[in-house]
């Protein structure tokens, strides 16, 4: 009751000569080319899409916006901020080389130095 070898074979064996045992490696270099090449191609090129961090400047240095308070602290600036915001007017803190500012649109700049020292 000995079974030998062909008959436990239940069909044809393939016959691929010695190609055979450079398939699996032929077949993984392959796939690698296909990852670098996708990997390239998503993170290559100049332009990034991740932003870069703002460059800080003077206070001078940010357009028509006028700066109108010097806090202590980036949180007081928020919080002048948020009081200027809640009277109606559209203002920005920045964190400039000389430390944090509140900035404003020429516009609003005299209610915002009047909100600011009490006045009306």
């Amino acid at each position: 009751m000995a079974q030998t070898a062909r008959s436990r074979h239940h069909g044809p064996m393939p016959s691929w000569g010695s190609f055979s045992y450079a398939f699996g490696p032929i077949v993984a270099i392959g796939l690698i080319v296909v990852f670098v090449v996708v990997l390239r191609w998503a993170f290559g090129g100049r332009s990034s899409v991740v932003a870069a961090p703002p460059k800080q400047g003077t206070a001078d240095e940010y357009g028509m916006l006028v700066p109108i308070a010097s806090p202590g602290s980036y949180a007081e600036g928020e919080m002048v901020r948020r009081r200027l915001e809640d009277a109606g007017i559209r203002a920005n803190l920045a964190t400039t080389l000389e430390g944090p500012r509140v900035l404003v649109w020429p516009t609003d700049e005299q209610r915002a130095r009047a909100l600011l020292t009490g006045r009306r």
